[in-house]
């Protein structure tokens, strides 16, 4: 563990020096391109203005022998497009693999001034971290990139939800997590084959009453736990909780009930693998505009957040002046982002 003084220190001569404060970002879905394929490529452009977040995919989902031609397409993909604020990042290929080297290196010494972040998969614990963040460090400083790239580390195996809270604090780069629940239930030996999302087999039953009828059974969320574990040591760590992927493009009611649940633990945005998930987590992680006037109604009931007002029959509190100021906050970042919301939310 590093002292407190030499936290924020950079590990590198001539690299930037970290973030005290996570740059103010809204990241309500991070849209996945597959960078080798030219034609995805060219629709980046029309793109780069309906998301907040384009990540160029290298490791999952990109075979083998097309690795190389992903990490090229990827730097002619930010070398070409202005994203303004948009956010760009890329998953890069695990550790243990044997093209993440080259994709650290020739991005960040081709693009490492336009890159946010980088998400680094299969992270087992703050070791992964520690190596990533001393490399980065190293990469910066050699290219000359001004601003630190941050870290996004995908939560994916049973070794790391043990050291999530470690993984959280590991470096003043973390960005946030994101729960990868396909590798993850192959790492705990789940079993399931789905992408994110419930199983109707995960159930509780009702009570009987002594006869033979049907009994009700109540199908239960699989990721309750992991997202909940993940959100608590992402926010005591002041970074950013994500759901991650959604795998059935056939079924958006199930993906948006997914998302949604994610929203009200405290996940700020999740994966959008197809572009009808876009929208889905444009809805779903942009506050509702009722619940936006409503709290706008406690902030200004209580300025101060001390004291107790009642309103439409209602207590109000510190407690749920906290609650309001992080609607508000968050519909206000909304809003600067997407004019038809902020007319919506009256900001």
């Amino acid at each position: 563990m590093k002292t407190p003084r030499a936290f924020y220190q950079p590990l590198a001569i001539g690299a930037p020096a970290p973030w005290r404060e996570l740059p103010v970002r809204l990241e309500r879905m991070i849209h996945f391109v597959p960078p080798h394929v030219e034609k995805m490529r060219a629709k980046v452009p029309d793109l780069i203005s309906g998301v907040d977040v384009v990540l160029g995919n290298l490791e999952d989902a990109i075979p083998a022998d097309q690795k190389i031609a992903a990490r090229r397409g990827f730097i002619q993909m930010a070398r070409d497009n202005d994203f303004g604020t948009t956010g760009l990042w890329t998953r890069i290929n695990c550790l243990n693999s044997p093209w993440v080297l080259d994709d650290l290196n020739e991005i960040v010494s081709a693009v490492g001034d336009k890159l946010d972040v980088v998400m680094l998969p299969k992270v087992e614990g703050p070791w992964d971290i520690h190596f990533i963040d001393q490399f980065l460090a190293q990469l910066e400083a050699r290219a000359g990139v001004t601003r630190p790239i941050m870290v996004h580390a995908i939560l994916e195996t049973a070794e790391g939800v043990k050291n999530v809270e470690a993984i959280a604090t590991a470096s003043p780069r973390m960005h946030g997590m994101s729960l990868g629940p396909a590798d993850l239930a192959a790492s705990r030996g789940m079993k399931t084959t789905r992408v994110g999302g419930g199983h109707p087999d995960y159930t509780v039953l009702a009570d009987g009453d002594g006869t033979d009828a049907p009994r009700g059974a109540f199908q239960q969320d699989l990721w309750h736990y992991t997202v909940a574990k993940m959100v608590d040591a992402c926010m005591s760590a002041g970074i950013k909780a994500f759901y991650g992927p959604f795998g059935d493009f056939s079924d958006p009611q199930a993906c948006e009930a997914q998302f949604r649940n994610a929203f009200l633990m405290g996940c700020v945005g999740a994966w959008s693998l197809h572009p009808n998930q876009i929208d889905i987590a444009k809805r779903v992680f942009s506050p509702e505009p009722g619940e936006v006037a409503f709290a706008l109604r406690i902030l200004e009931a209580m300025p101060d957040g001390t004291g107790a007002v009642m309103i439409d029959g209602k207590m109000q509190d510190d407690a749920t002046w906290k609650q309001a100021k992080v609607i508000v906050d968050l519909a206000r970042i909304v809003a600067a982002k997407d004019p038809a919301l902020a007319s919506v939310y009256g900001l």
